[in-house]
């Protein structure tokens, strides 16, 4: 499933982020992949993320693709 996050952190070393669902108060995925193909630079904290979730395994979350609200 893709759904719509506020990225709240980011670990440029790493390439790992912080995603806070889109109308979630509570939600919270940490430590989620981050697509190699976005640029460091574009990764600005409140920005919108759009996050995959794989259904069986949500531990395996990408945030693929990163706007502008």
């Amino acid at each position: 499933m893709i759904e719509k996050g506020i990225l709240r952190s980011y670990d440029p070393i790493n390439h790992r982020a912080s995603v806070q669902l889109m109308g979630s108060l509570t939600t919270y995925f940490d430590n989620v992949r981050v697509a190699r193909n976005i640029p460091s630079l574009e990764m600005v904290l409140g920005r919108h993320v759009f996050i995959a979730i794989p259904e069986n395994n949500p531990g395996n979350a990408a945030i693929i693709a990163i706007f502008d609200p």
